[in-house]
């Protein structure tokens, strides 16, 4: 078979055979070549560049050896000056070898101390259990819904005081209300009876002022005391106490037994529970009462019972007891409060004129409807020619059976009830007369002192 050019300058041959010469351009026969090696690649002539370092390169001759050679030293020759590199590290010196542990110690210590005070302050003493299971934060006090029992106490709070009261006998300590801006403060008349006229009050906030006794209503145990200097007094906000419905839920709110800012909660457990009241030698006081189970002692008395929305609808004034006469009396879930629309209306008058109102409606009660062959009812022993009683045509001997639609059982209930409406009211009576049954409209009256 024919040759074929070789562009990279050596003729290929099989292996073990003889080469195959290369034909020149023109000519049957190849040229005379250059010399042939030992093993079998023909050496390069001065003339030919591409032969001139062939047996040296590996890659020229496929038969050559596949290594690279590096020449070895000259005898004689200088050892090559050794290369350093600059960005090298060095051996490192004794200080540095110090300084390393030093502060690697100072950071383990730093941590550690962090860890340990971070641990003791969240989970207690070093190596103490955990107590309690993780729990979102209680919420704070600013966050309480108005409607919620703490958030009533709240907005009431900053309207109850503390009042104390100067007497030859000592100190009266009791609880009052704000009413107004300028200074005026609802209490019980048995707080500042006895006292000299001057008083003080402290606030929730502990500070105190000085207080006078404006005027009071012995027989409703309402009293009306000015704070002096007032100034960016909160009064309270007035409920109705005609609508209240047993089982309303009430807070009581005062001083009791000198622990001021105390709050108590109960409900509604009785309406109208007609009350007499009074100390022995002292006036006789008269009042249809709501009475609560809310928590209620010495102390907390002239302070508010307010209702689930904040409105005061009561003044708290008088507990029930088991104790026998000269004993500290205390709690026992029975307590009794003034409606304050009763109180409002004392409060009105004594700031107006001095002096209270009392309304009646013109008669004399002279027992029970037994003592008249009845079997319930008050018994009028007699009627003012002009009074109330008299212009709606009841007489002497005359049986109340039912006052506003309330039911009478004892001289008390008509007296007290009675008093609880206000001057001009229009309320229905039912009577009996004889054994007969009849209804009459009285229209009740101030009482001239």
């Amino acid at each position: 078979m024919g040759g074929t050019d070789v562009t990279d300058g050596w003729d290929w041959r099989q292996p073990g055979g003889a080469p195959t010469p290369a034909a020149p351009p023109g000519a049957g026969s190849p040229p005379a070549g250059p010399p042939t090696a030992p093993d079998g690649v023909h050496q390069g002539s001065a003339t030919s560049p591409w032969w001139s370092d062939a047996l040296a390169d590996p890659w020229r001759d496929p038969y050559a050896p596949a290594a690279v050679v590096v020449p070895g030293p000259v005898d004689g020759a200088a050892e090559p000056e050794p290369v350093v590199d600059p960005d090298a590290p060095g051996r490192p010196t004794l200080r540095q070898l110090l300084l390393i542990p030093l502060i690697t110690a100072l950071l383990a210590g730093t941590l550690g101390g962090a860890l340990g005070y971070a641990f003791a302050v969240r989970g207690g003493a070093a190596g103490g259990p955990v107590l309690g299971a993780g729990s979102a934060e209680a919420p704070a006090l600013a966050q309480r819904k108005p409607e919620s029992l703490a958030g009533v106490a709240q907005r009431v709070l900053p309207s109850v005081v503390t009042v104390r009261v100067a007497s030859l006998g000592g100190t009266s300590e009791g609880s009052g209300f704000i009413v107004s801006a300028d200074g005026y403060v609802i209490t019980n008349d048995h707080v500042v009876a006895g006292g000299t006229g001057k008083a003080s009050v402290v606030f929730n906030d502990g500070s105190t002022a000085a207080a006078s006794v404006v005027g009071q209503d012995p027989e409703s145990d309402i009293a009306v005391i000015k704070v002096a200097s007032a100034t960016n007094l909160r009064p309270v906000e007035f409920g109705d106490s005609d609508a209240l419905a047993v089982g309303d839920p009430v807070l009581a709110i005062g001083s009791p037994l000198s622990l001021a800012n105390t709050v108590t909660a109960g409900i509604v457990s009785a309406l109208d529970r007609t009350m007499q009241a009074g100390d022995p030698g002292g006036p006789t006081r008269y009042y249809a009462a709501i009475q609560t189970d809310a928590a209620v002692n010495h102390g907390n008395s002239g302070g508010p019972l307010v209702d689930s929305a904040g409105r005061v609808i009561g003044v708290n004034s008088t507990i029930k007891s088991l104790v026998a006469d000269g004993q500290e009396a205390g709690n026992i879930g029975l307590a009794f409060a003034i409606p304050i629309n009763q109180a409002k209306r004392v409060t009105q008058d004594i700031i107006g004129t001095g002096k209270a109102r009392r309304t009646v409606i013109g008669a004399q009660v002279g027992g029970t409807g037994a003592a008249s062959g009845g079997t319930g009812g008050v018994r009028l022993a007699s009627v003012e020619p002009s009074g109330p009683a008299a212009g709606a045509g009841l007489r002497a001997g005359d049986v109340i059976l039912r006052l506003a639609g309330r039911p009478m059982t004892d001289p008390t209930d008509l007296i007290a009830l009675v008093r609880k409406f206000a001057p001009g009211s229009v309320v229905t009576v039912e009577y009996r007369r004889g054994s007969s049954r009849q209804n009459a409209s009285v229209t009740l009256a101030a009482d001239v002192k």
